[in-house]
Parts: structure tokens; sequence; C-alpha cells
């Protein structure tokens, strides 16, 4: 029971990222849970507690006699892509890859953290299962929207009825949004540091700074090796909020945008993928120790 149970915290982990990519777009109905038992090898219990765990967390919606189905509405900022064409680029592959190397170097800036939240407990959870290799070490760096500036999204669409105050749905939405960050940047701190304290990886060390600057685009870098940016969309959409009520709003999603990957080419610095990640990597680093606050 209790193998179960650990194998459920990886399916659970892997569903939200396959939705997290794109894999299962929203709108789509998910695998038959018999399917799902069977690609897993568990029970249907186990997948009913699954499935049971993305409803509470706003990822799909479940009626009796038409299966599982991603919400057209996931969770606020979920980066959600089509299944990869050429030329559009993942980020759960992108992480892969770095956790396969003995040392894990990231530097990410990024609005919510909440996709990359997603990845990291993908790793962390196969590391603690034993489905991969451990690193040696994990070195993570995060660049996040400063809580003393204001954000310019989401933001309410002016409303019908001329009695409802704007400023306050603003006010509902940002503080919304000021807890997803918290949240998923505590989740993926902890999923990491876990991996120490439960003696899986020798040293964890995240670091998260807050920057007066709102992303326009998501940036991931493996130092000196390679890198994905992405631009935020800005779109029309209606956010529901905790207590079912919905909000009309402009807002940002990675849905529909592209993650552009390009690769440092050792033999040649002037080659478009050794100046991409060169010029990206200063640019990181100086906002890094600009806004160090010691």
């Amino acid at each position: 029971m209790s193998e179960e149970r650990g194998k459920g915290a990886s399916i659970l982990a892997t569903l939200r990222s396959r939705i997290s990519d794109g894999e299962y777009r929203p709108g789509s109905n998910l695998p038959a849970q018999r399917a799902l038992a069977e690609e897993f090898d568990v029970s249907r219990d186990t997948i009913q507690r699954v499935l049971s765990e993305l409803r509470i967390e706003g990822w799909i919606e479940s009626r009796r006699g038409s299966g599982s189905k991603v919400r057209v509405t996931l969770p606020i900022h979920v980066t959600t892509q089509p299944k990869v064409p050429p030329g559009r680029i993942a980020l759960g592959p992108f992480v892969a890859r770095a956790f396969a190397q003995p040392v894990v170097e990231l530097d990410v800036f990024t609005f919510t953290s909440e996709s990359l939240d997603t990845h990291m407990r993908v790793q962390a959870e196969a590391i603690s299962s034993g489905l991969i290799p451990a690193p040696g070490r994990i070195a993570l760096r995060i660049l996040l929207p400063s809580d003393e500036i204001e954000l310019p999204y989401p933001r309410a669409r002016a409303p019908k009825d001329p009695k409802v105050d704007v400023k306050e749905l603003d006010r509902i939405l940002q503080a919304r949004t000021r807890e997803i960050i918290r949240r998923h940047t505590s989740s993926l701190r902890n999923a990491l540091r876990n991996l120490q304290s439960d003696g899986f990886v020798d040293d964890v060390d995240v670091k998260v700074r807050e920057v007066p600057l709102v992303p326009t685009h998501k940036l991931y870098l493996r130092r000196g090796t390679e890198g994905l940016l992405g631009p935020y969309k800005i779109v029309e959409r209606t956010i529901l909020m905790d207590d079912d009520t919905e909000i009309d709003a402009w807002d940002v999603l990675g849905l529909g945008s592209t993650l552009i990957r390009l690769v440092h080419d050792e033999g040649d610095p002037n080659a478009i993928g050794s100046v991409f990640m060169q010029s990206w990597q200063d640019w990181f680093d100086s906002c890094w120790h600009r806004y160090d606050p010691s």
C-alpha cells in the first residue's frame, strides 16, 4: 500500500506535467481510468485518488459518465503549450536535461514560477522514487517580481454593472496572484530541499530574489549550455476565484506562446546560440547582483 502511495505522488506530478506542457490540452479528455491504471501499473483506486487531487487543484473537471476533462480555465498562469511541433520547445524536457547532469544549475526569470514548480516536483519525485539518479548538487536562482511594485496584470475588464468597483476587483486579482507566487515558490523550494534533508542530494541551494521588474517573457538558462526564451501573451479570460465567483480579466498566459531554444556553441563564440546564451546570462547576472539585498 505504501508503494502505491509513492507511485500516486509520481503519477500526480506526471499528469500535472502533461497538462502543463499541453500533451493534454484544455478541453480535452484524459485517458480512461483503466488505461491510466494499466500505464502506471497501479490500481484504479490509486488513479481515482490522483484524479481527485487534480480536481481539487483545479486542473481537471469530472462528470459522471463523461470521464475527466482538462479544464478550459486552468489554474492561473499555467504555461500550456500544444504538443511540441518543430520550433516549439517544452519546459519539461529542458528541466529533465538539467537534472540528468551531475550538477544542476538553473537561472530563471518568471512571473509566478507555477510551471517551474510543476517540473521541479516531477524531477524531485522521480529522484526520491529511484526512477532517475540523483545529482550531486542542485543550484537554482529565481528572479520574481517584487511585492513592492504594482502588477500590470491580471486586471479586471470593465464590468457591465457600473456599481461594481473595478479597483476592488483588481485588488482581489493582485492578491490572488501574489499568493500563487508565494505558494509555488515555497513548494518548489521545499521539494528540492527535502531531497537534501532526506539524503538524496548532497547540496541544494535555492535562492529567490525579488526585483522591481514585471516579466514580459519567461527565461530559463542552463549556464553555458542552453536557454529557453518565450513571451507572455496578454489574453482576455475569465478567472475562477476560490469562492467560485468569476472575474473577467486581462491576464497573461503561456497558452499559444513559443519557447525558443538556443544552444551554446563551444566552437564558435559568434554563433547565434552562443551570443544568445552570453547576452541573456549577462543580463540575468546583472539583475541578480544589482538587486542583491545585502
